[in-house]
C-alpha cells in the first residue's frame, strides 16, 4: 500500500509530493528533476493545515518516498518506504517536541548530522513536526542549513500555518508550502474502517466527533475514558448556574487534564529516571560510586527539567481538546438556531444543542463560542490554564 495512503482527503497535496518524489528519484539516477511547476524537487518544504489535516502523515510520507528503491513511487513495501516509516531508516530524522519548545542545542546537532551524505545513496530527509515551537535561536540555526542546504539534504517542517507567529518570514520564504484541509468526516470513517478495522457506525459517529481529526478519531472509537471525557466536557453547559458553579467546572476541566497527563507519563518518567541513575552508577558501592551519584545531581536535574516540560505540554494538549469538543457543541447551537444546512458535530448531543438554540440568541450563542476561541488562543499565548479557563466560564456563564 502507498506510502500515501493514510493521507486523508487531501488529493492535491498527494499528487504535488508523488511528483517531488519522482523528481527526486531521477535526481538520484543522475537525471534532471529539478524542473519548474509540481514536479519540481526542493530542499525545503512547509505542510501547514489545522490540528488533524495530517500534516507529519504528509512530512513522514515524502520522507518515505524519498528513499523508496522503486524510483521514487512510495510504494509501502520496500526496505526504504518500510524503515522510513518506521522511524528507523538512518537517512531518516525526526524532531517531535515533547516539550513546549524545540531548542537551539537539539537543533544544531540536528543540522550537524543532517549535513554529512546519505548512508543509502538517496536523500537524507529531516522531519520537524511543531516546527512553530522552535526558539528564535534555534529557528536561526534551522535557517542557515536552509539558505546553504547540503547536497541531497531535505528539510520537512509542519505548522499550523506560515503566519510569522508559526514559522519566520526568512525560513518562510525559502520553503515550498504544502497546504492541506481539514479532511471530511466520511474520508476519516474510510480510514478507520479500511486500516483500523473499526465498525462503521462506530468510525462514522467518531470520524464527525472529532471534527476531521483522524488521531482523535480514532482515539474516541477504540478508548472509553477517551468517550468519557468527552461526555464530562459536554455537560459543561448545563453544569454553569452559578459563579460558584462556574470556578468548579474550570477546576474540572483542569484536574481532568492534568490526571490524563499524568497517567500517560507516570511510568514512562520512572523508567527514565531509573535508567538515567543506573548509567550513572546508581547501586554501586565504594567511594567512586557514592561521587559520582553526587556528581550526578545536574543530569537527574536536567531530566526532571525535560519531563516538567513534556507533562505541562500534555496538559495543555489535553485541555486544547477538550475546548475544541466545547466549541463544537456551541458551533451546533449556532447551526441549530440559524436552520443552517450543516450537519451537527456532536450527534449524540443534538437534543441539549437544539434545547440550548431555543433559549439562546445567535448573538449570545457567538459570544460564547468566541470565549472557547478566545481561551484557546490565551493559553497558546502563556496565559494560566486555570485562569484562561475560569474567564471563560464566567463568559459562558452570562452569555
Amino acid at each position: 500500500m502507498s506510502v500515501f495512503a493514510d493521507l486523508v482527503g487531501q488529493d492535491e497535496a498527494v499528487e504535488t509530493l508523488r511528483r517531488a518524489a519522482a523528481a527526486a528519484a531521477r535526481i538520484v539516477a543522475g537525471g534532471v528533476g529539478a524542473g519548474a511547476g509540481n514536479g519540481a524537487m526542493t530542499h525545503a518544504w512547509i505542510f501547514t493545515g489545522p490540528p488533524g489535516s495530517g500534516r507529519s502523515v504528509a512530512a513522514r510520507a515524502l520522507a518515505a518516498a524519498l528513499q523508496c528503491e522503486r524510483d521514487g513511487v512510495g510504494c509501502g513495501e520496500c526496505h526504504g518506504c518500510h524503515t522510513a516509516l518506521g522511524a528507523t531508516h538512518a537517512d531518516v530524522r525526526f524532531v517531535v517536541p515533547e516539550g513546549l519548545s524545540i531548542g537551539v542545542n537539539e537543533m544544531r546537532a540536528l543540522v550537524l548530522r543532517a549535513g554529512t551524505a546519505p548512508s543509502g545513496g538517496r536523500w537524507q530527509a529531516v522531519v520537524i513536526e511543531d516546527a512553530d515551537r522552535l526558539t528564535e535561536a534555534a529557528g536561526n540555526a534551522l535557517l542557515k542549513a536552509i539558505e546553504e542546504p547540503p547536497p541531497r539534504t531535505v528539510f520537512l517542517l509542519c505548522t499550523p500555518s506560515t503566519h510569522p507567529d508559526d514559522i519566520s518570514v526568512t525560513i518562510r520564504s525559502r520553503c515550498r508550502v504544502v497546504p492541506l484541509r481539514q479532511p471530511p468526516a466520511e474520508a476519516v470513517a474510510e480510514v478507520l474502517v479500511r486500516r483500523d478495522g473499526i465498525a462503521p457506525d462506530v468510525a462514522a459517529w467518531a470520524a464527525a466527533a472529532a471534527q476531521g481529526h483522524v488521531g482523535r478519531a480514532k482515539r474516541l472509537a477504540n478508548d472509553p475514558e477517551a468517550r468519557g471525557r468527552r461526555e464530562a466536557v459536554l455537560a459543561v453547559p448545563r453544569r454553569l448556574s452559578s459563579v460558584g458553579a462556574c470556578f468548579d467546572a474550570a477546576s474540572a476541566l483542569i484536574e481532568a487534564a492534568e490526571a490524563e497527563a499524568a497517567t500517560a507519563f507516570a511510568e514512562n518518567d520512572t523508567t527514565e529516571r531509573a535508567a538515567l541513575e543506573q548509567a550513572l552508577g546508581a547501586g554501586g558501592t565504594g567511594r567512586g560510586a557514592a561521587g559520582a551519584m553526587r556528581g550526578a545531581a545536574g543530569q537527574i536535574k536536567e531530566l526532571e527539567k525535560r519531563q516538567k516540560s513534556r507533562t505541562t505540554r500534555s496538559q495543555r494538549d489535553a485541555l486544547d481538546r477538550a475546548l475544541v469538543d466545547l466549541a463544537g457543541f456551541y458551533r451546533d447551537v449556532l447551526v441549530t438556531g440559524l436552520k443552517a444546512p450543516v450537519e451537527v458535530v456532536h450527534t449524540d448531543t443534538a437534543e441539549q444543542s437544539a434545547a440550548a438554540a431555543g433559549k439562546w440568541t445567535p448573538e449570545s450563542t457567538l459570544r460564547r463560542l468566541e470565549a472557547v476561541v478566545a481561551c484557546r488562543d490565551a493559553i497558546e499565548q502563556n496565559v494560566k490554564p486555570r485562569i484562561a479557563v475560569e474567564a471563560m466560564m464566567l463568559n459562558l456563564w452570562r452569555g
